[in-house]
């Protein structure tokens, strides 16, 4: 299942703070502690997250006397959400918060600028993605740092033998786990992917893409409209939906929905999972924690599954990334401490200590961080999520849904579920004009 990038609005999320309930704290001491520092981090789907991740937050302790509270909360019933919800409301809480995807823009007027931590990091590791920057940055400063905990690349998986004798599709060659790039990966297009979703569901192994309205149905969607260059609201706020660009996706995923399953409007984000894990599914987009419970339950399923890139459309590959993030909350009596565990969490030993501890699963922010060992090593089959992370021969990119429309838009139409349900629309037999005017009624209500 891929963690979801965010799960209720600000205003909802406030509705809903006193639901929330108090959660057991690891406390880290030193026996000459100098001032505390909490952090609530979110409850890693691998266990060994949390166990890496309290190893060192304690080595961080004894190397500066502080005494160290680590928070680990469940993003089960948005927990995590209405925790942060309510420290918000009351002014008080944690000094530092995990933030997934938009939550940054949701409390960017209660954040501490973090401007200088970056420019160290920056400066140690190179570039993080542009559209970190999009969702964690606001006013021309940056209000957290993008964290490796959590992150996921949310590309194709793919059944190597079905796609190879269903489809003619040999995507290993295609993206074999080297660095270099294959003259067969050019021909993996959005234009290769429909008659794929064609063949494979003639042979009753459809391609697992949902059109539901959450994170997974959402975050694919908005990869197919950038490749498209389809942009329905505009970065200084225009609704766009009459545009060619969206015509020609539509007209693309007109052709593309009859492919899906029957019921994909009514997808999740474990339907997914369970599509590929059952042996039913010939194809998924999601980080690789689907194949990692196929090892576990099913394991000729995983050793039939390989991990690589986005399609390519027309203004190139766009490959969803599910962002978390790290920040301070300007009310944070320890601001000092806060900001260097944060940076000493981001450092590239802690970074691909934790990447390990979770097999590979955590994506690092920084592309100098894309050569760790660990997706060479994981198995079954060798080399399954060498092109996990973005390597250089991709020639691809991160992206967030609904970009570049400016944030505090931008989140309402995500986590509406616009996108995904433009397709479902088309799937019902709605007519491209019918979605439409549909859609610019509804983004129209977000942009006033």
């Amino acid at each position: 299942m891929a963690t979801k990038a965010t799960g209720v609005s600000r205003r909802r999320a406030l509705k809903l703070a006193a639901a929330s309930t108090a959660l057991p704290l690891v406390h880290i001491r030193t026996g000459r502690a100098a001032g505390k520092v909490s952090v609530g981090f979110w409850d890693h789907w691998v266990p060994e997250g949390n166990a890496i991740m309290r190893k060192q937050c304690a080595a961080f302790a004894a190397a500066h006397q502080v005494e160290v509270e680590a928070d680990f909360i469940t993003s089960v019933g948005s927990k995590n959400l209405l925790t942060m919800a309510e420290e918000a409301q009351s002014k008080t809480g944690h000094d530092i918060q995990q933030f997934p995807g938009w939550e940054v823009q949701n409390h960017a007027d209660q954040l501490e600028p973090i401007d200088d931590v970056m420019a160290r990091l920056t400066a140690q590791y190179g570039p993080v993605a542009d559209i970190s920057k999009y969702l964690f940055t606001a006013k021309g400063r940056w209000l957290a740092v993008p964290s490796s905990s959590g992150n996921q690349n949310k590309g194709p998986c793919g059944r190597i033998s079905v796609l190879k004798t269903v489809a003619s599709l040999d995507i290993v060659k295609m993206y074999p786990a080297s660095a270099d790039a294959t003259p067969e990966a050019e021909n993996w297009t959005y234009d290769a992917m429909l008659k794929a979703a064609e063949a494979c569901k003639k042979a009753n192994m459809t391609f697992g893409i949902g059109l539901g309205t959450t994170a997974d149905s959402v975050d694919t969607a908005g990869a197919m409209f950038a490749a498209f260059g389809a942009e329905v609201i505009t970065s200084e706020g225009a609704v766009n939906v009459r545009s060619d660009a969206v015509r020609q996706v539509l007209e693309y995923a007109q052709q593309l929905v009859k492919y899906l399953p029957d019921d994909a409007v009514s997808y999740d984000d474990a339907s997914n999972n369970r599509a590929l894990i059952s042996g039913k599914s010939a194809l998924i987009w999601n980080p690789p924690s689907a194949w990692a419970v196929a090892r576990r339950d099913a394991p000729k399923v995983a050793a039939d599954c390989w991990t690589f890139p986005a399609p390519k459309g027309p203004k190139g590959r766009f490959l969803p990334l599910g962002a978390f993030s790290w920040g301070v909350w300007d009310f944070s009596p320890n601001k000092a401490a806060a900001k260097a565990l944060i940076e000493f969490l981001s450092q590239r030993e802690n970074v691909e200590a934790r990447c390990d501890a979770v097999s590979g699963y955590d994506v690092p922010p920084f592309a100098s961080m894309t050569d760790f060992k660990i997706w060479n090593e994981v198995e079954p089959p060798k080399g399954t999520v060498y092109n996990y992370p973005i390597r250089p021969s991709h020639h691809q990119q991160n992206w967030v849904a609904v970009a570049p429309a400016p944030p505090e838009i931008a989140v309402q139409v995500y986590n509406r579920g616009t996108l995904p349900t433009m397709l479902a629309k088309l799937q019902g037999g709605q007519s491209i004009k019918q979605v439409q005017d549909w859609a610019q009624d509804e983004l129209e209500g977000f942009v006033r």
